[in-house]
């Protein structure tokens, strides 16, 4: 078993559910095993980028992203599955952690604006 640390980004976009979500997205990643992570499967997926080997893991409508670091599972980004920044950081596009933070941020912000015209409209 792995113990399981999370990025900034990854504590926001957790905090931001519910209870029971976070279980069951926390009980997701730390059932993941060694073996699950040396053949990788329709759930997880590698790819490196630069000298970093990511891993990354589909759990419901979510996307977390992750590298192994000894015994323990870095969760870099959780992020919501068919957004852009998942689309971005799945094909590998050159980007910053920098940037990917302001496409995803401005990207909800852009869905939430969506929200507020489709309200106003009515």
């Amino acid at each position: 078993m792995f113990q399981l640390n999370f990025s900034e980004q990854s504590m926001s976009e957790l905090n931001k559910l519910d209870i029971f979500a976070q279980l069951r997205l926390v009980n997701q990643i730390s059932h993941i095993t060694k073996e699950q992570l040396d053949n990788p499967d329709n759930d997880i997926g590698k790819f490196q980028r630069g000298s970093q080997i990511f891993y990354r893991f589909r759990a419901d409508d979510f996307r977390i992203y992750f590298e192994k670091q000894g015994n323990i599972l870095f969760c870099h980004y959780i992020l919501h599955k068919n957004t852009l920044t998942d689309f971005i950081f799945r094909v590998k596009l050159p980007v910053s952690e920098e940037q990917m933070v302001e496409q995803h941020e401005s990207f909800w912000k852009y869905l939430d604006s969506l929200k507020r015209q489709k309200r106003t409209k009515k």
